[in-house]
């Protein structure tokens, strides 16, 4: 059998670097369509298009995992305000539980942490397996 050890700095699957895929995940949220951002990115329409339905389907799940672990991270945490889109939602508790990991474990970029949360798993196209790690 044979293990390769993923750097937090990638997703599973994936060959862009997970900050270059958090900066469309970002951007997505900020309402930006996905050919805007592919262009900003300097990556291929059909590949950022792709990240985001990926992180889209799972939006729900990864919004509850990470906001769990905010508040586990910082329990003194307060609620994480609702948007009416749920995409968004789930890239503003990454934010947050980024940000309190950073109390806790010290400073690393937002997007590695969630790499490194979820196993690289963030994209997953199969069912979250990190989903009821928390």
């Amino acid at each position: 059998m044979t293990h390769v050890l993923l750097a937090e700095d990638c997703l599973l699957r994936r060959r862009d670097a997970v900050a270059v895929i958090g900066a469309a995940l970002a951007g997505k949220a900020a309402g930006h369509g996905h050919r805007r951002i592919a262009a900003d990115l300097r990556r291929l329409a059909p590949t950022v298009r792709n990240w985001l339905r990926r992180f889209a389907a799972g939006a729900e799940a990864i919004r509850s995992f990470f906001t769990v672990l905010a508040h586990d991270l910082d329990p003194m945490l307060g609620a994480i305000a609702a948007t009416p889109c749920a995409l968004a939602d789930a890239v503003e508790a990454v934010a947050c539980a980024a940000r309190a990991a950073v109390g806790r474990l010290g400073p690393r970029p937002p997007w590695s942490f969630a790499s490194a949360a979820t196993g690289g798993r963030l994209l997953s196209n199969t069912n979250c397996p990190w989903a009821n790690a928390a």
